[in-house]
């Protein structure tokens, strides 16, 4: 059986008779609507054929519908035309906690021009009792937004009473309606509201196609001006393809109500029951009754969702909603409805659709329900079922990439504040320079070096990745400036899921890696674990007089970077299929590059700090050296050396969660000039294995980046250190 999907809330298939609809005015009727000719006419017709479709299917007059370009641009419209329009007479908007960021994003922007938001609550099952909106209204509320179907657990809110409500109170009532157009009614007339999102992607019309309903004698204002298209509120030549599609779409949403209520209906009892006698730790997330026919939102106790659906890819469905997919938070719509931590990062959504059968569900209950007794804690190995794959795709395994899962850099440095000051005069480097190794003196001239590392896998192949893992560990004691002397292992294996010849592979190319440095690893630990982690403690040996470390830059210091950055990002999009196979080679030989001949080229020229970048970016550790050095620093980012595709595969969406996170502690203390997100986000990518970061005087760069350069390593002097300070960084 092919992949089976159930994420038919994140988007559906285009129906074929949509496709059918659309098809002549890809081929043939390509006139311009606007345009009084024949060509221009037969568009005309079809836009305003579709108009009468989607007011049918929402019980409305044609002309209270508006055709925007999806679901977001609806619920844009709708919330600031309606509170720009109604500003005189009130600055006071509500909505619910569980509302789509398409709704939350934009009475956040909203909150910025003057306006005052309040959150309506919800209960257990994620339902807002209407008396809490007659609570929050006040003189000067003017809108309401309640979504009328949660897209996460697909609990269906009491829009009716909710609405009464509101225009007892003389506010409007917006919802938004995407997800439940098509699966419920969705009467405008029944409901009471004012202004009704719909998106086309998600009742079998094409992507970027969407919908506004606006109730006759509701004023909004504009968000897009030009000529007057759209009965003068949504300026631009019509998508005259797609709304095709949409009005087609929303026709047969109307004639296949019934039937796929009933259809869906079952399957999803088919499926609770399933789970429900083949799993004993989970929750079913949402309303038991009060709920989308086609949605079940289930909490596995105690795993990862992402764990759990790597390990299951003859599936797609979503961990929460796809809109969502690599932010590094929890659900906001399950901590409305606090659920415990427990079931929470466990939650998978499961969404089917028409034409989802019986067998598809009873083979996704055999796999979902074998993939979480494998990956229960109670369960023994003998119980579950090895990979069965020829070849064993490591990062199906994770759900998280190498160091990109490292702790949050805020939550870090809580951690680190508590820690106990350290008073044995021996100690050289601790935790407070923020270095990653630690450097203890034996005597006058012998101080040991000693650092530990380890992570997820950043790629599929598990030689490859022991050696990137035994690389990121060495590169710490390079950066100190010392000589590794010998390692063991740390390795965290889930014998359940993998065979264990998975591990000798792992180890394999970690061992030849440390031979490759000149070292033996003697031993190590292991313990069992839903997803396999490898590093390794590196033990050596300094001068005490030699010591680099963080802190020792000093102002008019260059700065050389002696590895390309992007690691993270490649790695993310290897996982999502995006990659090319020359790309992920070229990151695989960057991360398995050790820094040896780097570290002993830097050790001939005067030095006065080093780091390397792992999984805090670049940005990120060099904010480490300037804090402990006390000094700002600055970077060029047309000086930073990239690998090849990774601004490709950062703009098609491939951010690890974990590059996010840098980049939001980094807003702090960074100043990005006139960076775009994107280059925002790569400078602070989380790196697996990267290059050292040098600090030193600019001839003494020079000469550091002739001699890498002889020596095959790519280099560049990327920025300086600007002047004593607090650890700014500015990146131009």
């Amino acid at each position: 059986m092919d992949q089976i999907y159930l994420d038919y809330n994140a988007t559906t298939p285009v129906d074929p008779e949509v496709a059918a609809e659309m098809l002549p005015y890809l081929e043939e009727y390509f006139g311009n609507p606007s345009s009084m000719h024949s060509f221009g006419i037969k568009s005309r017709e079809a836009v305003e054929k579709a108009r009468t479709r989607v007011a049918m299917l929402l019980n409305c007059l044609p002309q209270e519908i508006i055709f925007t370009s999806g679901g977001t641009e609806s619920n844009n419209m709708a919330l600031k035309g309606a509170a720009f329009a109604l500003r005189s007479k009130g600055n006071h908007i509500i909505i619910s906690a569980v509302e789509h960021p398409a709704v939350t994003e934009v009475v956040n922007y909203l909150a910025t021009q003057g306006f005052e938001i309040s959150v309506a609550p919800v209960d257990e099952f994620g339902l807002v009792d209407p008396e809490d909106i007659r609570n929050l209204l006040r003189p000067g509320t003017v809108l309401v937004s309640v979504m009328h179907a949660n897209n996460e657990v697909g609990t269906v809110q009491p829009l009716k009473s909710i609405a009464a409500i509101v225009h007892q109170h003389g506010a409007l009532m917006h919802t938004d309606a995407a997800q439940s157009a098509g699966k419920i009614p969705v009467d405008v007339q029944d409901l009471g509201v004012d202004l009704l999102s719909l998106a086309g992607h998600k009742l079998y019309a094409p992507k970027g196609i969407g919908a506004l309903y606006i109730r006759k004698g509701v004023k909004i204002d504009k968000l897009i001006h030009g000529a007057d298209h759209e009965q003068n509120l949504r300026a631009g030549t019509e998508n005259v393809l797609e709304i095709a599609g949409l009005g087609k779409a929303c026709e047969l949403a109307f004639k296949r109500l019934e039937a796929y209520r009933a259809h869906t209906s079952g399957l999803r009892r088919r499926f609770i029951e399933g789970l429900s006698a083949g799993l004993n730790n989970f929750r079913l997330n949402g309303h038991p009754e009060l709920a989308l026919p086609n949605t079940v939102s289930v909490g596995f106790g105690n795993l990862n969702a992402q764990t759990i659906l790597s390990a299951m890819p003859q599936l797609a469905a979503s961990a929460g909603a796809a809109c969502h997919t690599g932010d590094t938070g929890d659900s906001s719509v399950l901590g409305a409805m606090k659920v415990s931590p427990e079931y929470a990062r466990g939650t998978i959504r499961f969404s089917m659709g028409y034409t989802t059968t019986q067998e598809e569900v009873d083979e996704a209950l055999r796999i979902i329900i074998q993939t979480v007794r494998s990956l229960s804690p109670d369960v023994s190995s003998s119980s579950s079922e090895p990979a069965n794959e020829e070849v064993v795709k490591l990062t199906r395994f994770t759900h998280g990439l190498g160091c990109a899962c490292k702790i949050r850099p805020a939550d870090l440095e809580k951690v680190l504040a508590g820690l106990p000051p350290v008073t044995d005069p021996n100690v050289l480097v601790g935790a407070d320079k923020r270095d990653d190794a630690a450097v203890y003196r034996i005597n006058n001239d012998l101080a040991v070096v000693q650092t530990v590392d380890f992570f997820t896998p950043v790629v599929d192949d598990p030689y490859t990745f022991g050696a990137i893992a035994a690389a990121n560990s060495l590169s710490d004691v390079y950066a100190m400036g010392g000589q590794a002397s010998f390692a063991l292992n740390i390795a965290a294996f889930p014998v359940n899921r993998l065979p264990l010849g998975v591990l000798n592979d792992i180890v394999r190319g970690a061992s030849d890696k440390a031979a490759e440095a000149g070292i033996s690893i003697l031993g190590g630990h292991s313990i069992e674990d839903n997803e396999p982690k490898f590093g390794m403690v590196v033990t050596g040996f300094v001068n005490p007089r030699n010591i680099i470390s963080n802190a020792g830059a000093r102002p008019g210091d260059a700065l050389v970077l002696t590895k390309p950055i992007g690691t993270g990002i490649i790695s993310t999009a290897a996982k999502m299929g995006l990659a090319k196979e020359e790309t992920i080679r070229e990151a695989e030989e960057v991360m398995m590059k050790l820094n040896k001949i780097s570290s002993e080229l830097m050790l001939r020229r005067k030095v006065n700090a080093c780091t390397d970048i792992t999984g805090f970016g670049l940005v990120g550790h060099l904010h480490e050296m300037a804090v402990a050095s006390g000094v700002d620093a600055g970077i060029e980012y047309n000086r930073i050396p990239l690998i090849s595709e990774v601004m490709a595969l950062a703009l098609a969406g491939a951010i690890p969660g974990g590059t996010k996170a840098n980049y939001h502690f980094a807003l702090q203390w960074a100043d990005f000039g006139q960076l775009t997100q994107l280059e925002k986000y790569l400078v602070c990518d989380a790196q697996s294995s990267g290059g050292l970061l040098v600090s030193l005087p600019a001839h003494e760069a020079e000469l550091y980046i002739e001699a890498l350069g002889e020596n095959g390593i790519r280099s560049s002097l990327i920025g300086y250190i600007t002047g004593e300070g607090t650890g700014l960084i500015s990146v131009k």
